[in-house]
């Protein structure tokens, strides 16, 4: 069957929904983590790193060994959100106004609130600081967030975190008020998550609880303790503090399974783990054996660690059909029973996993994949980039242009014979170049009418620190000013690399 048919999977008044049938609606935990590779997880074989929390997980949990997301954070949080691409979002960045999600999509956080659910984010949103896109307008009722990319993060115009925030103690915008915090970060994300979640048993309401932490992201900053169970083992400094991050978190997931047993509703919640994108500091230690790493659109920058568990409902098994990012949305609004609504009828481009969620070796018909790193320079023609780190999958085939431009160079492999993507058969197979070439084509014609923010300029001051100032008095300095100016991002090129605060 031709994968174009699968591009896009409409799913029309699911009456008879599969949670419907099933006489359940589960509570929903997703556990989001940012720039952890699928290497950085001990059950793939990293000789270094311990999971042993994550690793127990996933060992309960239908685990997807072929998922595809961005090669960067706001573009796959975009895709999760809405079951589509995120350059059909507008996001084809993380910072200058293009990390904003359009304000015409349907989230799946407004959906699953429509269906009944109590919904919660603990951690990084970086789909939009301004008022109209924060997550309380779309979809979330309770927020406990950072603002920008990362805490402490500022750069021009409307991406920003609060003023000299801190990996220790920081100022966590909840319900739009700022809070100080004591403690570690990703402890106070899952610490006010696990607070929010008991709170709303008595109601017997399901939840949707979405914890994104901003670790293992740069800068890498571990508590000192969990950095030390690294140090030693001859790896570098940086490191160090990231296998570090990922066991304070891999500790933190575990307290909070642990919760899920001890308050009797962890049969009924379904828990999701991922990554946003691929590895960072941990791939020149383990790499599971891919090519590439954040910000590209090899292997290695894409796939990422997805595990499902419900207990009773899904069977521990591996899965390996090519699912993606954009096949959350429709599978949670089946799962949840909500169906898709119309406004999101002619959004959705991913598929319900929930037949292989059910059944792992279910048929599932090939299809195409498209990732693009974007971040083209502010107001530049995305056409002078259109072929610059960008692929095209299908379960056997990924066709990457890696240094094209406004034309193509393209590189075809074999992913059943060459997963480490070594040996380049566009010379051998022509007319698969040609085919993947084709719906590349089509699929960059559909994205441009939908880039929205591209010549979008943003405000002279971050919303969070204009937030923050209105709340704790005193006023942006000089610096702070020439750093926020909208007009200074033309100055930022492709890869965004002039340094404002933190990293992005």
């Amino acid at each position: 069957m031709n994968p174009r048919l699968f591009l896009t999977v409409i799913l029309f008044g699911l009456v008879d929904s599969w949670a419907a049938g099933s006489g359940r609606q589960p509570n929903i935990l997703f556990l989001l983590t940012d720039d952890q590779g699928y290497g950085d997880v001990s059950a793939h074989g990293n000789p270094v790193l311990k999971t042993p929390h994550l690793d127990k997980l996933r060992s309960e949990s239908v685990r997807f060994t072929n998922f595809q997301v961005s090669p960067t954070c706001s573009p796959t949080r975009s895709a999760l959100f809405t079951g589509r691409h995120e350059f059909k979002n507008g996001v084809t960045h993380t910072i200058l106004e293009r990390e904003r999600l359009t304000l015409q999509a349907v989230t799946i956080a407004q959906v699953l609130q429509s269906a009944g659910y109590a919904t919660g984010i603990f951690g990084k949103w970086h789909l939009g600081d301004e008022a109209e896109y924060q997550p309380n307008r779309r979809g979330f009722s309770e927020v406990f967030i950072h603002g920008g990319g990362g805490i402490g993060q500022i750069f021009p115009g409307s991406c920003g975190d609060a003023p000299n925030n801190q990996y220790f103690d920081p100022f966590i915008l909840h319900n739009g008020t700022f809070e100080k915090t004591s403690g570690y970060c990703t402890d106070v994300f899952y610490g006010q998550a696990t607070r929010w979640i008991q709170s709303q048993l008595p109601g017997g309401k399901p939840f949707f609880a979405y914890i994104p932490t901003n670790a293992p992201h740069g800068p890498y900053i571990a508590r000192p303790q969990d950095k030390a169970l690294y140090e030693g083992k001859g790896l570098p400094a940086d490191t160090e503090s990231f296998f570090g991050m990922i066991h304070n978190i891999d500790e933190n997931a575990g307290k909070l399974l642990a919760k899920l047993d001890e308050w009797g509703i962890a049969k009924n919640t379904l828990v999701i783990f991922m990554n946003d994108n691929g590895g960072t500091a941990g791939v020149k230690v383990f790499n599971a054996g891919m090519h590439g790493a954040k910000g590209t659109a090899w292997i290695g920058g894409t796939r990422a660690n997805s595990f499902w568990r419900w207990p009773g409902a899904f069977k521990p098994a591996d899965c390996s059909a090519l699912a993606a990012h954009i096949d959350f949305f429709p599978t949670l609004a089946e799962i949840s029973g909500a169906g898709i609504p119309e406004a999101a009828r002619t959004q959705v481009e991913g598929r319900s996993l929930v037949p292989l969620l059910e059944n792992p070796a279910a048929p599932w018909p090939d299809r195409y994949l498209f990732t693009h790193q974007g971040r083209w320079p502010k107001l530049a023609d995305p056409n002078t980039k259109k072929y610059a780190m960008t692929s095209v999958r299908t379960s056997r085939w990924t066709l990457v242009s890696e240094k094209g431009g406004a034309e193509p160079a393209w590189q075809l492999f074999d992913l059943n014979e060459d997963f480490a993507q070594e040996h380049d058969m566009a010379a051998r197979h022509p007319e698969v170049v040609k085919q993947l070439g084709g719906e590349f084509e089509r699929w960059w014609a559909e994205c441009l009418p939908l880039m929205v923010n591209e010549k979008a300029m943003g405000p002279a001051i971050n919303p969070f620190q204009e937030i923050y100032y209105r709340q704790f008095g005193g006023s942006p300095t000089a610096e702070d000013l020439q750093r926020m100016d909208p007009h200074t991002a033309l100055k930022i090129g492709a890869g965004g690399k002039r340094k404002i605060s933190g990293t992005q």
